[in-house]
């Protein structure tokens, strides 16, 4: 049963070695992302579940201990997810960038409540697909957390990556509004084919928890809503 949940976004530029001179600008979605891994350590899992963008086809799993590198950004820095620092040496299939700044954001938390385990979505995965492996997630009596980590939409701006498109603010509204109220049903309705013209990575990973939080009875937090490079950051616990 899913006890609790958080919602981060997942750029890189979130870890402030990659964001360089550009960090400070991220520094209130950074912090709303600590604030809402908080919460699931608070509520004693199980088990903690990494949900995030990934590539095609079915979805991936990554057990505790995968590694994950921020070297393709220029930047020497290594994570694993799970406890015990970093991954350099360790062997695995690499994680994906969403999961490694996963990874990131719990080592900065020292992780040390639960197992940890990542599985990544890709953004063609079927909204009932989606959903059903959020229900597969949370059956069950173990008390189970899950961090969904995903963007918005890329069309905010015109210097945004997918330029400007009209339907991606009030895109991005319904969907704060949904995770803010931890409203499982709205973000089981998001349209799997608007989300993808408007570039919003997330959506597999918040459908994925819409299906783990039907009827958990859990009450939601909206932390941060911003889009300060023309793509939508959401942040939100639900306890």
């Amino acid at each position: 049963m899913l006890v609790a949940a958080a919602v981060c976004p997942c750029p890189p530029l979130l870890v402030p070695e990659v964001a360089a001179g550009a960090a400070p600008e991220l520094d209130g979605v950074r912090a709303a992302c600590l604030d809402a891994v908080a919460v699931l350590a608070a509520s004693r899992p199980a088990r903690l579940v990494v949900v995030g963008p990934g590539g095609p086809g079915e979805p991936e799993l990554f057990p505790q201990g995968s590694p994950g590198s921020f070297r393709g950004f220029g930047v020497d820095l290594d994570v694993r997810l799970g406890r015990g620092g970093t991954a350099a040496g360790t062997g695995g299939k690499a994680l994906p960038a969403a999961l490694a700044v996963a990874a990131w954001l719990l080592e900065r938390t020292e992780w040390a409540v639960a197992p940890v385990e990542g599985v990544a979505v890709g953004d063609a995965l079927e909204s009932g697909r989606c959903l059903e492996l959020g229900r597969e997630l949370a059956a069950g009596d173990e008390r189970i957390a899950l961090l969904a980590m995903g963007d918005g939409s890329a069309c905010r701006t015109l210097k945004a990556p997918g330029y400007l498109d009209e339907r991606a603010e009030p895109f991005d509204a319904g969907t704060a509004r949904a995770l803010g109220a931890a409203d499982a049903a709205a973000l089981a309705a998001l349209d799997a084919g608007l989300a993808r013209e408007l570039q919003a990575a997330g959506r597999a990973s918040w459908q994925v928890l819409a299906g783990a939080g039907e009827g958990a009875g859990l009450r939601g937090q909206l932390l941060a809503d911003e889009a300060p490079y023309g793509v939508g950051y959401h942040v939100a616990a639900w306890s």
